[in-house]
């Protein structure tokens, strides 16, 4: 999976269909601070849902794994993927794995192929255009320079797991990221299945989405994250299919 993807009023209100059964305060008035971005990038702060002690909520997070031993939240290169091959064993991700598991919400994604003229971007989503739940993990980077009681200490970032690419999305790359069929959800955030089953659920769940989906060519102009200097390149325009070159 390439670095890129998209959200709406639509993957809010999945968001929310992921919690609601947890009252008011899983969800409070946070829609406000996530405006639809169709233009996702590394190290932009997105919303997902996830259950501690058996209480779901949506959490604001970094795209973008922060290793616990940084001295600073962000700095290098972000990692903003997991592999499923090793995402039990990577020493960054284990812990995230075995405890803070999260759902990504997803209009689409964007995947790009090599050409003579350039990079073409193609977006990638499920036939109708229903949003979808991307598997992610979550990881806590606490700020020595803040108080134990500071509700600041701590700050979450995360990386969206990645398997090879099933059917449809293997047409255009051979990465994909890990879908969550609606029927899986609950045991990705739960904590009854250990890590073999938790696998396993990733790989039948991506295989059974993988089916479901369609690619169509978009325009290049989703290849900037930025219109110009702060000034962000994220509208609705994005995701609207152009005649294929050629």
């Amino acid at each position: 999976m390439c670095g890129r993807f998209a959200v709406d009023k639509s993957t809010n209100d999945y968001l929310e269909g992921l919690v609601d059964e947890h009252g008011p305060g899983a969800i409070r008035d946070w829609q406000q601070y996530w405006p639809p971005n169709y233009n996702v990038a590394p190290t932009d702060q997105v919303a997902v849902a996830r259950e501690v002690d058996g209480v779901r909520s949506i959490a604001g997070v970094r795209w973008g794994m922060v290793s616990p031993s940084s001295r600073t939240f962000g700095g290098g290169k972000p990692v903003i993927n997991a592999r499923i091959e090793t995402v039990a064993t990577n020493g960054l991700f284990t812990r995230s794995f075995a405890t803070r598991r999260c759902v990504v919400p997803a209009l689409g994604y964007y995947e790009w192929q090599q050409r003579d003229d350039g990079k073409q971007p193609f977006f990638i989503r499920q036939r109708g255009g229903e949003p979808m739940g991307l598997a992610g993990i979550v990881g806590a980077w606490r700020d020595r320079s803040r108080d134990d009681d500071d509700p600041d200490a701590w700050r979450l970032s995360m990386s969206i797991i990645t398997l090879d690419a099933h059917v449809t999305p293997g047409e255009v790359h051979d990465r994909m990221p890990a879908f969550l069929h609606p029927e899986a959800v609950d045991d990705w955030l739960g904590d009854t299945l250990a890590t073999p089953d938790l696998l396993r659920l990733l790989d039948g769940s991506s295989a059974a989405m993988a089916d479901t989906l369609e690619f169509y060519e978009v325009s290049r102009s989703v290849n900037k994250v930025q219109v110009s200097k702060g000034v962000p390149n994220n509208g609705p325009e994005l995701i609207e299919p152009v005649a294929a070159a050629g």
